[in-house]
């Protein structure tokens, strides 16, 4: 982050989410100081490059936060249902790689054929975002477009005679050797969109999206997870497995008890699967509702039904499943207006005098102060990509996709995620650069799909990190 930061010719404020305690007889554990060792070193680091490099920006320029993923423990294994994480938790894929079948140029059979989801495909930068279904139905328009615009693909409809699918209408076009490169791509997503929309129906995946986002919204509890064990026979054990992680993030004391153990029997869990919802359970930092620790938000107390995260009324989507929505976009956001909870977050330096938190309509006149004068806009870099990392996905999408005209923004907002990001939360940060009018770049020490995230709370063990393991 400070190899980023010097780059790119920029001085943070440093926001931190601050140590919680359960109760005042509680120690502060060490895994929960992480945070506040991290920005005290990029604090330390910043206060030397101020004096020693030249022409860095003596007052701030941007901001920083910097939480760990104990802010959001849903958000890493609950079913997202953009077509970017729809592709990355239901398929095979390793990284951003796709591997599909192609018909062979003499046509007598079909051969592998590796692809990247990257920015390079304009299908795929257009649709990555998209609820699956409304990519489905734009894929579909897609095709018939192309169909529309040449005579030979009419002639072969009009003999088909009627509506066509997107099936026929890929084969239809594959006929057509002199539009192959056109339709390479769009094919490739009609056959991926169609793959995902079997897998959502045959694992029930639309039931069990929408018992997680009842969970977590308050519209559901154990009596309704209990019933859909009982019920829902088809229901994969992986899926079982995270309906009883959101609920051990939302009600961690109900594992206390010998009542937890029964409902992962219930739900017919191995013993690996239960170790991962009791680490969930331990990762959590509110285990007791009634002492304000965590990130628990505060509603209506007029409201009989207890949720984890509050509706955001403001966005309302035409499409299912689309309530969810990763804690990061909200602090983001809180940010941004300067309304970060002060009982939940630190700034390591204040702000100089002539610092000022640029709002979202941001003139162009503001951006000829001092403080932003002495560096570039600079775009793109691979810095959010950890390293070793073949994923490819970072965030110098967001820096090269959020706007061309970067006289408009405002200061950047980088955000740091300690144990790994997600793909909602960097769906976020491009959605925020556009509404807020600044580039936010989001980085962490990994980005985690939904089985990478399981995978490493079982493998996680009962001690504590310590601070001498954390190297800054």
């Amino acid at each position: 982050a400070n190899i980023i930061l010097i780059s790119l010719h920029e001085f943070p404020r440093v926001h931190y989410r601050i140590a919680k305690t359960i109760d005042a007889s509680t120690m502060t554990t060490l895994r929960d100081m992480v945070p506040t060792k991290i920005a005290a070193g990029v604090w330390n680091y910043l206060s030397k490059y101020k004096t020693s490099i030249p022409e860095f920006p003596q007052t701030e320029t941007c901001e920083l936060l910097i939480v760990d993923r104990s802010v959001d423990q849903i958000a890493p294994i609950i079913h997202e249902w953009t077509y970017d994480a729809m592709c990355h938790d239901l398929l095979c894929m390793d990284g951003n790689k796709y591997v599909h079948e192609v018909s062979s140029k003499n046509g007598s059979a079909s051969e592998k054929k590796e692809v990247l989801l990257e920015d390079h495909d304009p299908v795929w930068l257009e649709l990555r975002h998209s609820h699956i279904a409304d990519a489905s139905e734009r894929l579909h328009d897609k095709m018939t477009h192309f169909v529309s615009k040449n005579k030979a693909a009419q002639l072969q409809q009009a003999r088909a005679g009627g509506e066509l699918s997107t099936r026929d209408l890929q084969k239809m076009v594959q006929a057509l050797p002199q539009y192959t490169d056109q339709i390479d791509k769009l094919s490739l997503h009609v056959e991926i969109a169609g793959k995902l929309n079997v897998i959502i129906r045959e694992q029930c995946l639309r039931d069990v999206g929408q018992l997680e986002q009842d969970l977590v919204f308050g519209d559901a509890g154990t009596k309704e997870l209990i019933n859909f064990f009982r019920t829902q026979l088809g229901v994969s054990r992986e899926n079982k497995l995270r309906l009883l992680m959101i609920y051990a993030a939302i009600n961690p004391e109900k594992f206390e008890s010998d009542k937890g153990t029964k409902m992962m029997q219930l739900a017919g869990l191995s013993a690996d699967d239960m170790i991962a919802v009791n680490n969930m359970r331990c990762l959590c930092t509110d285990t007791k509702k009634s002492s304000g620790g965590g990130f628990t938000l505060k509603f209506d107390v007029q409201k009989k039904k207890h949720a984890h995260r509050k509706e955001r009324t403001t966005e309302q989507s035409a499409w299912a499943l689309s309530r969810f929505y990763p804690v990061l976009e909200e602090l983001i956001e809180q940010l941004s207006k300067g309304e970060l909870p002060k009982d939940e977050y630190n700034c390591m330096n204040d702000p100089s005098p002539s610092f000022h938190v640029v709002p979202t309509t941001t003139s162009t006149s503001a951006r000829t102060s001092p403080a932003h004068s002495m560096r570039s806009r600079r775009t793109g870099g691979s810095w959010a990509r950890p390293r070793g990392s073949d994923d490819g996905y970072s965030s110098d999408s967001v820096l090269k996709h959020a706007s061309s005209d970067f006289q408009k923004h405002g200061q950047r907002i980088f955000v740091f995620v300690i144990g790994g990001a997600t793909r909602s939360e960097l769906r976020a940060a491009h959605k925020l650069s556009s509404k807020l009018k600044r580039e936010v770049i989001l980085g962490s020490s990994s980005l985690d799909d939904p089985l990478q995230f399981i995978t490493k709370l079982k493998m996680m063990s009962a001690e504590e990190l310590t601070l001498d393991d954390l190297h800054i």
